[in-house]
């Protein structure tokens, strides 16, 4: 019975983790305009930030055709994003990949219901240098994976000089549904603690069993035991959110009414 139970659960989650995590680029094509390539590599719930790659991949006309340089210099202002100031990409050189952050607006205390959006991510980019500087079109991509979060990217309309039409992306994250199963069974853990501790308490307590001394390491073994399982809690929940107040704080309650039970029962029978 046990083992069923084992791996029915095993195989029921990953039945529900099984829908792809990966966001692919809808279109890398630079025959007509150049591509800013965003690669999702960590969020960070609790500061609302994303950080990604940046790489940009250059309309063809600016590649040197044999050795796939940089023809010109090229300059990419992305737009909103926390670090102010441009990415340079100097002529002769193969343009490399750019650490930057964006912002996702979303509310860390909602975990494990909390969902990020990014506003309109859009690229400028420029060419040349000095009085020959130009715009040119760009269109932003967005790609990568984060491990337990379902990504979506959506096509919108132009927030930038050089943009056309759904050249730019919003980019939005809600948790997938593997780790909030596994979030479901590790609340149902905690649950169960003050539950068999009450009831081993109170039956001593009634007398209806015998008062068991050794006993008092199960129920402190237990009680030091909550504060880890919550700490394994999937997509760390910030300290003193909802599920802190709603469940950990009453766990703890409730197994401390247990041991005070307890020792009730203890001084009964030491008498």
């Amino acid at each position: 019975m046990i083992l069923a139970i084992y791996v029915g659960s095993v195989a029921g989650y990953f039945w529900i983790d099984s829908s792809p995590h990966t966001l692919k680029p809808t279109n890398l094509d630079t025959a007509a305009e150049t591509v800013v390539l965003l690669e999702l590599t960590a969020i960070h719930p609790t500061d609302n930030r994303v950080d990604v790659d940046v790489l940009v991949i250059p309309q063809k006309s600016f590649l040197d055709p044999e050795f796939g340089n940089l023809n010109t210099d090229m300059v990419v202002q992305l737009c909103p994003c926390v670090e102010f100031g441009e990415l340079s990409f100097p002529k002769g050189q193969v343009p490399k990949v750019v650490k930057t952050s964006l912002v996702a607006a979303g509310d860390a205390d909602r975990w494990p219901f909390d969902h990020y959006t990014t506003e309109t991510v859009a690229a400028d980019v420029f060419v040349g240098s000095g009085d020959s500087r130009r715009y040119v079109p760009a269109r932003v991509e967005v790609g990568g994976s984060l491990y337990g979060w379902d990504i979506r990217s959506d096509r919108t309309g132009p927030a930038t000089h050089s943009a056309a039409v759904d050249e730019n992306a919003t980019v939005t994250f809600s948790r997938s549904r593997g780790p909030l199963a596994l979030i479901f069974g590790i609340c149902l853990v905690l649950l169960m603690l003050p539950a068999m501790a009450l009831y081993a308490a109170i039956e001593m307590f009634l007398g209806r069993k015998k008062f068991q001394p050794p006993f008092s390491t199960w129920f402190a073994a237990m009680l030091f035991a909550v504060v880890p399982i919550r700490n394994v809690l999937p997509g760390d929940p910030p300290p003193g959110s909802w599920i802190d107040e709603a469940l950990v704080f009453w766990v703890l309650v409730a197994l401390v009414m247990a041991i005070l039970i307890y020792l009730v029962s203890w001084a009964r029978h030491s008498d």
